[in-house]
């Protein structure tokens, strides 16, 4: 009778009970599992301990990612079950990849060029087997189409940057995960939108998966980070969801954001991706070193030297993203290259809003008679 009735049993037709039911599940086996992963964390001392570009002044536990995967792990394999397998076996395979490479890196150090052979397998399993990949650029400067193997290479850049995106600006309390959380309640508005189930579900289940987390992450006297081992989940998650949401609207003509897709991406990965080109250019143009050494040139050492603490800091810029993408949504029937001038020009206003106001009002650019 249960084999029956799972048979004809379509999510789509109680999606709203469906996506709660997942959102529950994620949370609950997240919520339990942290307390152990804390006992474990200060029993073995496997702890961050502060350096000089520090924001912390205290030993804290790592593992937070090895919460975040158990609690996806779980969903994917039970209401998974009923979606589409394939999709979510393969993502479960490159999150198990990720998931032990972020381990080893956390607790063992892992070298940068490692990770990136891990992070560009990890990504091709998804672009090989179910040939989820970006198609075209959506007619931005002319380009609709491009060739398959251009299509493949710029798909796992794409990979590559926001994964690397996220683990960069995970640097003050909540930041990363406050980000990820909305970029996947961004996706999951999107995904519920298109009817794609199966991405709704994993977009919720991240949520579900975070917000516990989060609670420690903000927490004084039981801290937790999320370590490499959950920026890079989060981030490839992030970024799964933008390569799946363009291939499946380029393919659809008819779509609703046929003509928006890239730009509605962009939107919520905006802040991660604008913050990493801006400290590569720091680094590589004015302190002339490796784009990958470590310094306080983030956008949140920027928002900490004001004076904002680390909630304070993580709102401000999760509220910014979030206006962004709302503001990108309401323009979504614009012509495209319109839309991204204004992605452009609203979005890096957006992301210097607070220094902006911070240099006007130490009135440094008035005329030295008028300061007074």
């Amino acid at each position: 009778m249960i084999q029956e009735l799972l048979k004809y049993f379509n999510p789509l037709d109680y999606l709203g009970v469906w996506l709660a039911i997942t959102f529950v599940i994620a949370f609950i086996v997240s919520l339990s599992s942290f307390p152990a992963i804390f006992k474990v964390a200060i029993a073995k001392r496997l702890m961050d301990e502060p350096g000089d570009r520090s924001v912390h002044d205290k030993m804290t536990p790592t593992l937070g990612g090895v919460g975040i995967y158990l609690s996806l792990m779980v969903v994917i394999t039970t209401v998974g079950a009923l979606l589409d397998t394939k999709i979510l076996l393969l993502v479960l395979g490159s999150l198990t990849l990720l998931f032990f490479l972020g381990l080893k890196d956390d607790l063992l150090i892992l070298s940068p060029k490692k990770k990136f052979l891990g992070q560009i397998l990890a990504a091709s399993l998804l672009i090989i087997f179910t040939d989820t990949r970006i198609l075209g650029l959506s007619g931005i400067f002319g380009i609709t189409i491009i060739p398959y193997w251009l299509s493949v290479a710029f798909t796992l850049f794409v990979y590559v940057l926001v994964i690397n995106a996220y683990n960069l600006i995970d640097g003050v309390d909540g930041l990363a995960g406050c980000l990820a959380a909305a970029g996947s309640a961004a996706f999951a508005f999107l995904f519920v939108k298109t009817n794609d189930i199966t991405m709704s579900t994993l977009t919720v289940a991240t949520i579900g998966a975070l917000i516990p987390f989060l609670r420690l992450n903000f927490s004084k006297r039981k801290k937790i980070f999320m370590g490499d081992t959950g920026s890079m989940i989060v981030g490839f998650l992030i970024a799964f969801c933008a390569v799946r949401f363009l291939s499946k609207t380029q393919m659809n003509s008819s779509s609703e954001f046929y003509d928006s897709a890239p730009i509605l991406v962009l939107a919520i990965v905006f802040f991660p991706l604008l913050d990493t080109l801006r400290i590569f250019l720091i680094r590589l143009i004015i302190l002339r070193k490796s784009p990958f050494s470590a310094d306080q040139n983030h956008i949140h050492h920027g928002f900490l030297k004001l004076g904002f603490s680390h909630a304070q800091t993580t709102i401000f810029i999760v509220v910014l993203n979030l206006l962004l993408i709302a503001f990108i949504y309401q323009i979504r029937d614009f012509d495209i290259l319109f839309q991204v001038i204004l992605l452009v020009i609203v979005g890096t206003f957006l992301y210097a809003s607070l220094f902006i106001y911070n240099w006007l009002t130490s009135k440094k650019w008035l005329p030295k008679s008028l300061k007074d």
